[in-house]
């Protein structure tokens, strides 16, 4: 069983003006190979706002798979490739940005109108240098369309996004070899999970209260495990949601500027050029 090799407590960052919990990166941290980012948003949403006055506007990327996993409400993604569509609260939006896209996150409309409950987490996953200008691509999932393993007990239960878990096996189509898990666990809810060894794993919790590796962890944490076994195993204390992020380390140099992440200096100063002569792609929002 794997042990635990640091726990990090999320703390609060403010992005353009909205506060968000960031478990990554973190004081003297700047990645765990291949993940690079952990951004959790969880608000209430006053209303009687137009849509495009709420989240995030365009902005490009390149180099790296933003995720996004929706827990409440709805985020609408709109794109550079022609990609407008609203993913709802369960379901993924995973984006693969390859050599540039130019892409916007808001809240979906009737949540901007009419207020809400609006909760999301996104991750930020290294691509190898070898698919780091593939064209771009964008992958949503819907909640039913998410592989699903439930204990016997009817106590847990653990979405498979991208990767393998038991006879699961994720529809997401990722660029490295990756092992991505949602999970609720009602009180006294377990979940063992088999890892690859040569994996780096993290276990990300929204809330609630589990034990792992003889330890009490309550709240809003980030738990990294040590490389020392090829399982997970925790049980809850209490009603939990957590996500389990495992994948294969990259291995190579990393080089990051904003939403740019490649390998050297000069591949972000190209990157930078491009977006401004507009070779990500051109976002014009069209909104209702």
């Amino acid at each position: 069983m794997r042990t635990i090799n640091q726990i990090v407590p999320a703390f609060k960052v403010n992005m353009g003006g909205t506060i968000l919990d960031q478990a990554l990166p973190f004081r003297g941290v700047d990645q765990i190979d291949p993940f690079l980012l952990i951004h959790h948003w969880s608000d209430t949403l006053k209303g009687g706002e137009h849509q495009s006055k709420v989240g995030v506007g365009p902005h490009p990327h390149r180099g790296f798979s933003p995720v996004t996993f929706i827990f409440k409400g709805g985020v609408h993604h709109r794109d550079s490739l022609g990609t407008s569509e609203v993913v709802h609260a369960g379901g993924t939006q995973w984006m693969n940005s390859g050599k540039g896209i130019v892409h916007s996150e808001r809240p979906a409309k009737d949540l901007a109108t009419n207020g809400g409950e609006f909760e999301i987490i996104q991750f930020w996953m290294n691509a190898p240098a070898k698919h780091k200008m593939d064209d771009p691509s964008y992958q949503p999932l819907a909640l039913d369309e998410t592989p699903v393993i439930k204990s016997d007990d009817g106590l847990s239960e653990i979405f498979v996004v991208a990767g393998e878990l038991g006879d699961k096996k994720g529809p997401i189509k990722p660029n490295s070899e990756v092992q991505i898990l949602r999970s609720n666990l009602k009180t006294n809810g377990s979940l063992n999970i088999e890892v690859p060894e040569h994996f780096n794993s993290l276990v990300y919790m929204l809330n609630g209260k589990i034990e792992i590796d003889g330890q009490v962890i309550e709240g809003k944490n980030m738990i990294h495990f040590n490389n020392d076994g090829t399982r997970i195993a925790l049980k809850s204390l209490e009603e939990t949601r957590l996500i389990v992020l495992s994948g294969a380390p990259i291995n190579e140099e990393l080089s990051t500027y904003g939403p740019f992440v490649m390998n050297t200096e000069d591949e972000i100063r190209q990157a930078i050029i491009d977006y401004q002569s507009g070779k990500m792609g051109i976002l014009t929002e069209e909104f209702e």
